[in-house]
């Protein structure tokens, strides 16, 4: 398994990993046959400036695995923060990935001055909360009826991490 920087040539891998995940996953944004990204739409969300974004990706030489993407804020009172996007495909699950995604996201927060690290998670992912709190994450707040899901109202806990 090779983590890694996402390029170009990547967009359609990443593209079709994105789709498995709405299946195998409720607590991502997208259900199933929602996603309307084009493989052109993923190549200029990859191409965007590594200074403001970092899109990582697992790799194992056939397709993708997951990805963690982190986003930096765009403003002059937010570009010290980041927010932190991370989904796995069942199969990748349980190999510490995301634990080396998360140092490799880090060691690129601060190496371009980024000092606060967000994330939003569905409070029921207990799996995804003891990731985040293992890796320095605090809860900070919870966003009551953020999603609707299986056509239930979930609650997401905004969580935050400070560099």
């Amino acid at each position: 398994m090779n983590i890694r920087k996402a390029n170009l040539k990547d967009s359609e891998k990443f593209l079709d990993m994105l789709k498995q995940l709405d299946k195998e996953i409720k607590y991502m944004l997208f259900e199933p046959g929602e996603r309307t990204a084009t493989v052109e739409k993923i190549k200029d969300r990859i191409n965007i400036d590594i200074f403001k974004q970092l899109t990582l990706i697992i790799d194992d030489g056939e397709r993708i695995g997951g990805f963690l993407s982190a986003e930096r804020g765009y403003t002059k009172r937010i570009r010290h923060s980041a927010y932190v996007v991370i989904g796995l495909l069942k199969d990748y699950r349980e190999q510490k990935l995301g634990t080396k995604l998360f140092e490799e996201m880090e060691k690129w927060a601060l190496e371009n001055n980024i000092t606060r690290l967000e994330l939003t998670v569905v409070e029921s992912n207990e799996v995804g909360i003891k990731l985040y709190e293992k890796m320095g994450f605090k809860k900070e707040g919870l966003k009551e009826r953020s999603m609707i899901v299986d056509g239930k109202y979930v609650n997401e806990y905004y969580m935050g991490k400070v560099l």
